[in-house]
């Protein structure tokens, strides 16, 4: 049993009037009709009986001196017993969720309050209101869905209508309706004016029959209302709330007399239940298509209709917080406090506490402003069903089955379905009865709705009766095929509901026959057809406790189905304004059973596609339509308040899901917002940076406390790569003309949409949504919404507690609160009454510890390795294309961040560069275009190109095939001749366009077509280039500018791709190297491009300019092959001069060899054309070091060395051999007197045998016993076998010329002991290992294992210098560079630069970068670059170094 409603009277009897004995036969008398009909140019007088006026009707609000209340209980059908009744509301389309059952009241209306009790001497037992039948017929809704068997009507009319007015006299009517003012906005006036034109069209076969009128305020216009667009007519009204607009009687009626209008519908809401509006408009002969009340004193006198007197409704309302706070001690908590005039969630609030009762209070006062005010008791787990009346002007009413609509928020109806099955049929055959019976007795014309509280033990209580049409009416309409819009538009004009055609076929009858119906005891009782559930689409967040907001809508895409259909008040482009109410569609989904109902609205709800500014519930209507409790019917009214209070929500996409479609949006919006931005400037003349055009962005998302740090870069138009934590992942996405993105992730498509707030990024993903946090300031406390700030909890500078209120606001017509969510003082920044727009500032608040505010924690994972669909193919034609592209969007300016940068491009060259030489590459784009063309040219043309293509398949291993250019073009030149029609050759070749395009692209074969797409991609980058290069930036831009006009896409272009020339050099240089490295020989056409890049002058371009003018030098010298050829030649040429035997007499000058303190070189001596040679050998020689012969090997070994060494005195070369055969080469040599190392020492006349061999050991005036060096070179083809032979090979300094007396002495002589300690213990010899390796391997990798690696036979090989004073660290000044020549660079003279060694692309070249030597803690202000270069060049070196003696 339900809770019972305390009333505020001490007593409440039931009374009940005696019920009308009028019979069945009664009902079935004819009708008459009006004489004449009604003229058609205005409204016609209404028939009603003698003495009955209409009256504004619902019940409970009139004063009247007796109300009647009834409550069901099956046990009452047992025993007599006091009904049990609560309070109830009037109002609205919304149920009290938890409210008590409260009794009927019903009278006549008298003021706004309605009566509330009243007392007679016996109490009637509930089977009064089953009177006049004597017991339960079958109920008219029970539990029975199946589908009701279609009677074969003859729905065919043997007449037609052309008007209104003729309509009205063939169907009994007796007022002319041809204009409706409709006093709504919104999916009220779409729904009343979709309905009515339906019916319209099926009655007149027009249906603009009956024309609309519609009130536009400012807002809807801005808001691009539907509604307006389908009015055959507006009138424009004043803006704001609605009492200045929608619910202004005197405005309806004023606009209703000056149009003028036959009738007003004020659907639900607003004016629709204001009892002056029906009053003023019968006054003045207007209809209202509304429920009014008709009842006269003869009907009073016979116990007909009955009222409440007015002293015993005010006696049940609260007057002030006062004594609300009084009443409400008396009832007990929780409790509800009601508004009479609320509705739709308004005016209504639960009080769990005496401490919320008060701020509860004031804010239903602010809803509902002047209304009666209501406090009831807490009715819980209770059920809210409700019954469609429909009832005409001459007594006749019925029941259209009823409705459940327990799922409810904030009071307010969400989902509703029809009929309600909670219920046992019994119960709602009651439920219907007293719903028609309550009808009858208080004289309502029209569609109205009766509503219980249905409890658990199966008993209901009356809530109130509505007297208006329910939003979700839709869901009766579906059931009983009655088109309730049109029946009230019917019954206003007169007609009796026994002639209305969906009320006949609903009871069996013929659709257009005139015969009287029993609705009593009908011959064929109505039922339900199948089942039907309805959703409320609204414009709330369900995250937010449904807080509602308004906006535009960018996209709104509904598929309607057979079984499921739905209406809006706006569409695309259109939106909701801040006064207008939150819901603005409504849909329905019909079934043969709840099951079915539920499955279709789920299916059709995830179809369903709204964008816009604001969140809707369709996401968690979803939730809510396959929870369990639902799908098994075991909610209550209070059962989705329980979900929002544990927090439940509706389903979310993955969260790296979520993390990389918001990464993806936001970038694409900076994307877009900075390319608009910088093209507007330049059409209006102004020049920005060209860095502002982004092409990566950094992205910051916040997720459940957790911050996602990314990067997003742009690799084409459509390819975005996604950085996050040194991982990335590739996605292609396309930009949808309506703003979204369409993404391939991990294997599936996805559609996604963001819409940015002040505050969050709201991510929608298919039917999904996630939200996004910024960075935001606690101190900062912004308007959540559009709305009005209506008053502030605490005063400007008091303290405000953690997440306590500290103002409320109103947004589109609910009082929000508004929180902190820490605690400190509040200081105002708006003020009361103030208008907000959504994220502005209200007050700012200092934080009295600004140390509790806790950042969120960084995302520490990266992101996972996706699924990749082969999108582009991995043929070789197909990854061909793939990859051209990619490096032609590099020419473009998608450049990704390094180090990705460098790694994708060179991937990207070295597949264009594999690809080109693949002979197998033009036999498939043959294939391909073979495939496409086939059936479009003749049989034989294709025969003969096939078979071609198979010649060429089965060479295409021999070094000597070559693409038969040539043959397919002359098939196709033949077969062109033999054509004599001009219609017909040109078919011909538009058929084999593609054929002629692959011929000519490989004419010159698969390299010449290598060479012309290199060409193509250098081409790409100097149009570009060559336009920012002969003035400032600004003069470049404004140039281009003038030569493009008007169009400034170009040059946006152009500026684009220059943003990122650092980055295209470094792929023009690689383009380079791959295309001229092993053939320096060049075309006319490539010098023409390397010599337009040396012309690039500007200092961004010097890399790219250096690199061509090497390569041009590099074509003016012998290639590899030739010198290689050259250098094995001499080789050759020695050995063969003077035999296998190799000795170094071969190098002799006359009689004298190299051991002699006097020598000279013989400049015609074979092996020294090597050793003096300008051109450069040191990339040739170390090839030779790994010749098949021993005596190559050996010479090479000693030229490297002679040469290498030229600017030192050699003293012995021997050549040696390990014991694997190795061969070895041991050399001393004399430090010259400028090398930086040697210590030029006076000669002590103390010790004159040192003197007397200082001349013969030293060769200069000064004396430098660490002067002498001992040198070994020696050549590995692995690694492992110079560990093998370490040992033997370091044994070769044994005896080196340091530990000579002669040496010792002299060092003892002029140094200490502790001097001499010191000098040997720094190794000072050398040591030359050359390795061979066929891989390349980056310099980082072979340094830590101390690698001297020689490169591969096309490469300078590389050298690393460790010395033993740095513990073997690498001496990186001398990287790559040899040992012998390093004294040469002179780098000495730098002593006072920290000098940083720059990788240089020409190997006789050596840059540094010196910074000034400064103070520890000092900053460095003085760089500056050093380049030093060995010159070779004869003349010098005969110069500098040949010395003879007379």
């Amino acid at each position: 049993m339900l809770p019972a409603a305390l009333l505020l009277l001490a007593v409440l009897l039931l009374v009940w009037a005696k019920m009308s004995n009028t019979g069945c036969e009664q009902e079935k008398e004819p009708q008459e009709s009006p004489a004449e009909p009604p003229p058609s140019g205005g409204p016609a007088a209404r028939q009603s009986p003698p003495g009955r006026q209409p009256q504004p009707a619902r019940a409970g609000r009139a004063g009247a001196e007796h109300e009647q209340l009834a409550v069901y209980n099956p046990a009452a059908l047992r025993r007599p017993a006091l009904a049990k009744f609560v309070l109830g509301s009037f109002d609205d389309n919304s149920s009290d969720d938890e409210l008590m059952a409260t009794a009927f009241r019903v009278g006549r209306r008298r003021s706004s309050l309605a009566g509330v009790g009243g007392t007679v001497p016996e109490p009637p037992t509930v089977s009064a209101l089953l009177e006049p039948s004597a017991g339960i017929r079958p109920s008219m809704s029970g539990l029975d869905l199946a589908k009701k068997s279609h009677r074969k009507m003859d729905l065919q009319r043997d007449f037609s209508v052309a008007s209104p007015a003729e309509f009205v006299t063939r169907f009994g009517g007796n007022r002319v309706i041809e204009k409706v003012l409709i006093a709504n906005n919104g999916i009220a006036a779409v729904k009343c004016m979709r309905s009515i034109r339906r019916w319209a069209y099926e009655m007149f076969r027009n249906e603009r029959a009956i024309r609309f009128v519609v009130m536009v305020t400012p807002e809807d216009l801005k808001a691009n209302a539907e509604y307006i667009k389908m009015a055959d007519h507006y009138v424009p009204v004043p803006g704001g709330t609605n009492n200045n607009n929608y619910a202004n009687v005197e405005l309806i009626v004023d606009i209703s007399k000056r149009i003028p209008v036959q009738a007003v519908w004020a659907g639900w809401g607003h004016a629709s239940e204001n009892h002056k509006l029906p009053e003023l408009l019968q006054k003045n002969g207007i209809a209202f298509l509304g429920l009014v009340a008709q009842w006269s004193e003869e009907d009073q006198k016979d116990q007909q209709t009955i009222s409440i007197p007015l002293e015993t409704y005010a006696q049940g309302c609260v007057k002030d917080l006062e004594e609300g706070l009084e009443v409400a001690m008396r009832i007990g908590y929780p409790l509800m406090i009601k508004a009479a005039e609320g509705g739709g969630g308004k005016g209504i609030r639960k009080v769990e506490a005496a401490e919320e009762f008060s701020a509860c209070f004031r804010q239903v006062q602010a809803e509902a402003p002047g209304s009666p005010i209501f406090l009831m008791q807490l009715a819980q787990h209770a059920r809210h069903l409700e019954v469609q009346v429909l009832a005409d002007e001459y007594g006749n009413a019925i029941s259209l089955f009823s409705r459940d609509c327990s799922i409810q928020r904030r009071h307010q109806k969400i989902i509703e379905e029809a009929p309600a099955t909670i219920a046992a049929p019994s119960v709602t055959e009651v439920m219907e009865k007293c719903a028609v019976r309550l009808a009858q007795m208080v004289g309502y014309v029209s569609a109205g709705t009766v509503e219980y509280l249905y409890g658990e033990d199966g008993s209901f209580h009356f809530l109130e009766l509505n007297p208006r049409l329910q939003v979700e009416h839709p869901c009766t309409e579906m059931v009983a095929d009655v088109n309730l819009p049109a029946a009230q538009l019917q019954i206003a004009m007169g007609i009796p509901l026994h002639r209305i055609k969906d009320i006949r076929v609903l009871y069996g009858e013929s659709p257009w026959g005139d015969t009287p119906i029993c609705f009593h005891s009908p011959s064929k009782p109505p039922m339900p057809r199948g089942h039907v559930i309805a959703a409320r689409i609204t414009s709330e967040n369900p995250e937010e406790g449904f807080k509602p907001s308004s906006g535009t809508v960018q996209e709104l895409n509904f598929r309607s189905s057979k079984n499921v259909w739905g209406y809006f008040s706006v569409a695309a482009a259109g939106g909701l304004h801040e006064f207008a109410d939150s819901q603005f569609g409504h849909c329905f989904s019909w079934g043969e059973n709840r099951e079915e109902a539920i499955s279709n609205m789920v299916v059709a709800l995830k179809e369903l596609s709204i964008r816009g500014d604001f969140r809707t519930t369709v996401e968690y209507l979803i939730k809510l339509l396959e929870t369990e409790s639902f799908q098994n019917n075991e909610t209550h009214t209070g059962w989705l308040d329980h979900l929002i209070a544990e927090k439940v929500q509706a389903e979310k996409p993955d969260t790296i899901l979520g993390v990389v479609c918001g990464a993806l949006n936001v970038a694409d919006a900076a994307f877009r917002t900075c390319m608009t931005d910088f093209l507007h400037t330049l059409e209006r003349g102004q020049v920005l940076p060209a860095a502002s055009l982004l092409n990566i962005v950094d992205v910051e998302l916040i997720y459940e406390g957790v911050k996602y740090v990314l990067q997003v870069a742009r690799q084409s138009l459509t390819t975005y790569v996604i950085i996050m934590n040194r991982t990335h992942i590739e996605i292609d996405v396309h930009r949808l003309n309506d703003g979204g993105l369409l993404l391939s992730y991990d294997g599936c498509s996805y559609t996604t949409y963001m819409k940015e707030e002040i505050d969050r990024y709201r991510i929608t993903i298919g039917n999904k949504t996630c939200t996004f946090e910024k960075e935001k300031d606690p101190t900062v406390l912004r308007s959540p919404c559009a709305g009005k700030l209506l008053q502030y909890m605490v005063e400007d500078g008091g303290h405000v507690d953690e997440r306590k209120v500290y103002a409320e606001i109103e947004v589109m017509k609910i009082i929000m609160t508004l929180t902190v969510e820490e605690a400190g003082r509040l200081h105002y920044i708006k003020r009361p009454g103030a208008l907000l727009e959504a994220g502005c500032v209200i007050a700012r608040l200092q934080l009295d510890d600004p140390s509790k505010v806790k950042p969120a924690q960084p995302f520490t994972g990266g992101l996972p390795a996706q699924q990749t669909l082969p999108i582009t193919g991995e043929k070789q034609h197909q990854v061909l294309r793939n990859v051209l592209d990619n490096l032609t969007n590099v020419m473009n300016g998608y450049c990704l961040p390094e180090p990705y940068f460098k790694t994708k491009v060179e991937e990207w060259v070295a597949q264009l560069m594999k690809t080109l030489r693949d002979p197998a590459l033009p036999l498939l784009e043959l294939q391909e275009i073979m495939t496409s063309i086939s059936g479009r040219i003749p049989l034989a043309v294709e025969k003969s190109i096939r078979k071609v293509m198979a010649q060429y398949a089965s060479n295409i291993t021999s070094v000597l095939c070559r693409f038969p250019s040539q043959q397919i073009a002359s098939v196709l030149d033949t077969h062109a001749a033999t054509l004599q029609r001009k219609a017909e050759r040109e078919v011909f070749f538009m058929n084999t366009q593609s054929l002629v395009q692959l011929v000519q692209r490989y004419r010159s074969g698969i390299r010449g077509y290598m060479k012309a797409v290199v060409l193509d991609l250098l081409r790409r980058y100097l149009q570009v280039e060559t336009q920012f290069q002969h003035a400032h930036y600004d003069k470049c831009v404004i140039s281009l500018r003038e030569q493009c006009k008007p169009n400034m896409t170009p040059v946006l272009e152009s500026i684009f791709s220059h943003a990122q020339v650092a980055k295209k050099n470094q792929l023009v240089i690689m383009l380079i190297d791959q295309l001229c490295g092993r053939d320096p020989t060049l075309t006319d056409e490539l010098t023409t491009i390397l010599h337009e890049l040396t012309q690039l002058s500007k200092t961004e371009h010097s890399k790219v300019a250096l690199r061509a003018r090497q390569v041009l030098i590099a074509s003016h010298m012998p290639s590899y092959e030739l010198r290689h050829n050259q250098v094995e030649s001499i080789f050759i040429s020695a050995i063969d001069m003077y035999g296998h035997e190799y000795c170094p007499e071969n190098l002799k000058v006359g009689n004298c060899v190299f051991f002699q303190r006097e020598f000279g070189w013989l400049l015609d001596g074979t092996l020294a054309k090597l050793i003096l040679s300008e051109t450069s050998i040191f990339d040739v020689l170390p090839v030779f070091f790994y010749h098949t012969n021993e005596v190559v090997r050996m010479a090479a070994l000693e030229v490297y060395v002679r040469r290498g060494y030229i600017a030192y005195e050699l003293h012995s070369l021997q050549h040696q051999q390990l014991s694997d055969g190795t061969c070895l080469v041991e050399f001393q040599f004399m430090l010259p007197s400028s090398h930086p190392n040697r210590m030029s020492v006076p000669i002590s006349i103390s010790n004159p045998d040192l003197a007397r061999h200082s001349t013969e050991l030293f060769m200069d005036s000064g004396f430098c016993p660490t002067s002498q060096r001992m040198g070994v070179m020696v050549a590995f083809r692995r690694f492992e076998d110079f560990t093998r032979n370490f040992d033997e090979v370091i044994s070769c300094f044994a005896n080196s010329p340091s530990d000579s007396g002669l040496l010792s002495e002299a060092q003892a002589t002029i140094y200490d002991e502790e001097d001499t300690k010191n000098i040997r213990e720094e190794p000072i010899h050398i040591l030359n290992i050359a390795l061979c390796s066929a891989d390349h391997v980056e310099d980082e990798k072979l340094v830590p294992i101390f690698r001297a690696f020689a490169q591969s036979k096309r490469e300078f090989p590389k050298f690393f210098t460790f010395r033993a004073r740095d513990e073997f660290a690498e001496d990186r000044i001398y990287r790559h560079l040899e040992p012998a020549l390093a004294f040469q660079l002179e780098l000495s003279r730098m002593r006072n630069f920290e000098l940083t060694a720059i990788p240089c692309a020409n190997h006789r070249m050596h840059l540094y970068l010196g910074a000034a030597r400064v103070q520890a803690g000092t900053e460095a202000t003085d760089y500056r670059f050093f380049i030093r270069a060995i010159v070779r060049h004869s003349d010098l070196i005969t110069k500098a170094w040949w010395h003879r003696d007379p």
